[in-house]
């Protein structure tokens, strides 16, 4: 029998493929609750409604993007190689597929209405500019916030122009761009640093 913990994430990843499949907010519980093999009723019991339901489903999303960033920083040895490896992560094959792209979307929407989505997407925001800016100063100095900011918002750019074209790019050719982006704002400064 199914533990309470498989349980709360066999819907949170049924709710991000039904959001995925929908493409917005537009699904029920009780259809969040069958494809996960549950009851509606377990799947309220367990959340709530369906707004907390799809927050653990960020939440969920998010916990797996940071431990990609960390991975992909452990091979890093210098402050432009961190910037690059974050970039990367940010479009890695787990974080850029069209479910997690769709729950993106969606949770940019539901941000605006919602407090708990705005505090955990303003969590999301703060963390990156701050990695960002971290890795950015030994290069550029006092201009690593302003770069750090332009390069998040691009990276959050792709995301949504993609959740709308979803053939236009994949991971790879999107995170080019914002490395293409890097190059301009920062040059070949730090490629021995």
């Amino acid at each position: 029998m199914a533990s309470e913990l498989q349980r709360r994430a066999e819907l949170v990843e049924a709710t991000v493929h039904e959001i995925g499949e929908a493409g917005s907010l537009n699904v029920t519980v009780s259809r969040i609750a069958k494809r996960a093999g549950v009851s509606s009723a377990l799947a309220f019991h367990y959340f709530g409604d369906k707004d907390r339901l799809f927050l653990a489903a960020m939440r969920h999303i998010l916990t797996i993007y940071s431990a990609e960033v960390r991975g992909a920083l452990i091979t890093a040895t210098t402050p432009r190689q961190r910037v690059e490896a974050l970039i990367r992560a940010s479009f890695g094959t787990t974080n850029f597929r069209r479910d997690v792209i769709a729950a993106w979307l969606n949770f940019y929407v539901l941000a605006q209405s919602s407090a708990p989505a705005r505090r955990l997407l303003s969590v999301y925001h703060r963390r990156l500019q701050s990695n960002l800016t971290h890795d950015l100063r030994p290069l550029i100095g006092d201009r690593a916030p302003g770069v750090a900011e332009r390069i998040g918002g691009l990276i959050d750019g792709l995301y949504l122009r993609s959740a709308i074209t979803p053939d236009a790019l994949d991971g790879r050719a999107a995170a080019e761009q914002v490395l293409v982006m890097l190059d301009h704002e920062i040059g070949t400064i730090g490629d021995a640093k």
